[in-house]
């Protein structure tokens, strides 16, 4: 099993970036990215399900969006727009399969004000 983000970088505030996770090994029932801000605790930001369902914490409604791509290799992005300073942070992949769970390296985002 191995997971492979991409897409971090340092953006102004008021842009966007697309954060990208690639995962193979398995076939995963929920997918999903956590961040962690410095000094805070990790926390969800985004998950979406095999069929595609998807759920947002309250303050990623609207600016960011969840997606997955299906297969062998498996694929999952967050589009983020409206970047605040507050979106700073480590944001990591993780995947749900029958038997266990999965975290990526993650992949460093910093908002300037």
């Amino acid at each position: 099993l191995q997971l492979v983000e991409s897409g971090g970088g340092l953006v102004q505030a008021g842009g966007s970036l697309k954060l990208s996770c690639v995962a193979s090994g398995r076939i995963f029932s929920i997918m999903g990215w956590y961040r962690q801000a410095p000094g805070k605790e990790r926390e969800l930001v985004a998950t979406i399900g095999f069929d595609g369902d998807t759920k947002y914490e309250v303050f990623a409604k609207d600016r960011f969006t969840i997606s997955r791509v299906n297969g062998r290799t498996s694929k999952i992005y967050l589009q983020m727009n409206s970047l605040k300073a507050d979106d700073t942070g480590v944001y990591f992949c993780n995947v749900k399969y029958p038997s266990g769970m999965a975290w990526g390296q993650g992949t460093e985002v910093t908002v300037s004000s």
